[in-house]
């Protein structure tokens, strides 16, 4: 069986590829430059945009992992029923979605398709912490966010690769929608508390009021809608957020691994 995996190159895609390799399948990987997709070898690396449909081959595939928006900002697909008509038509079986936004045009072709197509909807990435928390860690050893008491049931990118990559090669998922979270919620200071164990240095939390929050995402270069998105999600965080799931221990047989686990492994990268 061929596995096509889209978004191949991306936080979640690569621990896809990942996974299916370890399980000994087919594996081809979409991607928008090839000659920088660095996957591991035995990996078919195709060149493909999700939004150009002329770009796309399906022929020989049976499982087929999308996500729902294109480029690098990230808009949503305009071009989801296309996609579906094409899968059908190349013989496509088994379809995942990354999913974690309001279903668009691809989501409701696969509803009404004849494939057997599975939703998979992670909460926050604890690989994010990476991007929002490295550098100030390492140049002063200070965490500045607002919200210290939200909760985030955060999950590991690792988990939601393994979660697809079994739905892609066994049946008995068909139109489920799966939420998928870590074992524990925690509050942003407790995150900050474990991230300091984990890289055995001090890291100071300043909570930031919601308007000093805002300031500094401006000095960031954030813009408007950005600002907006942010002070919505981590100011009033939907319960799905901080509701923890038992998704990653039904579907994998193992235990969701832990924000602490994370922080250990990628402790490195904020020294």
């Amino acid at each position: 069986m061929t596995i096509l995996v889209t978004g191949a190159t991306g936080t979640v895609g690569r621990q896809i590829v990942n996974e299916l390799i370890r399980a000994g399948a087919s594996v081809s990987a979409l991607t928008r430059d090839p000659a920088k997709a660095a996957l591991p070898e035995g990996v078919n690396v195709v060149a493909g945009d999700l939004s150009q449909i002329g770009t796309l081959d399906f022929t020989g595939v049976e499982a087929l992992h999308l996500i729902n928006f294109a480029g690098d900002d990230y808009s949503p697909l305009k071009n989801g029923q296309a996609i579906v008509d094409l899968a059908v038509e190349a013989g496509v079986k088994r379809v995942t979605v990354l999913g974690g936004r309001a279903d668009g045009e691809l989501e409701q072709a696969l509803a009404a398709s004849t494939l057997e197509w599975t939703l998979v909807n992670p909460v926050e990435f604890m690989s994010n912490t990476l991007m929002w928390w490295a550098q100030s860690i390492k140049t002063e050893g200070v965490i500045r966010e607002p919200f210290g008491g939200r909760l985030s049931a955060m999950v590991h990118e690792g988990d939601i690769g393994a979660v697809i990559a079994t739905v892609l090669t066994q049946s008995g998922h068909g139109g489920k929608d799966y939420t998928v979270t870590g074992p524990e919620a925690l509050t942003t200071a407790e995150k900050v508390a474990v991230l300091a164990g984990a890289i055995g240095r001090e890291i100071e939390f300043v909570e930031l009021t919601p308007e000093q929050a805002v300031e500094k995402w401006k000095n960031d270069g954030m813009g408007e809608e950005t600002i907006g998105f942010l002070l919505q999600a981590l100011g009033n965080t939907p319960e799905i957020g901080y509701t923890v799931t038992s998704t990653v221990e039904d579907i994998t047989g193992r235990p969701a691994r832990s924000f602490a686990q994370w922080a250990a492994e990628n402790a490195s990268s904020f020294h």
